[in-house]
């Protein structure tokens, strides 16, 4: 049960981090024409951080259930 969960966020979290890594290339290209994205509160350096904080977290996922794996 708990591998499933895990598998689940483990995939949410990968999606969203993808999103935000998509969102802070179109925000730094559009920028580069004077243009912003209106509802975005964050800098695109900002986004890139958090998205890199979701991958660390999958990271750490990952190596839970290797060890676990070893452990059988």
């Amino acid at each position: 049960m708990i591998d499933k969960i895990s598998s689940i966020f483990s995939r949410l979290l990968f999606i969203s981090s993808l999103l935000l890594l998509a969102v802070a290339a179109w925000d730094k290209i559009i920028g580069y024409f004077g243009w912003r994205i209106s509802g975005l509160p964050y800098t695109p350096s900002r986004l890139l951080e958090i998205a890199v904080i979701f991958l660390i977290l999958i990271v750490t996922l990952e190596l839970r259930q290797i060890r676990e794996l070893l452990k059988k």
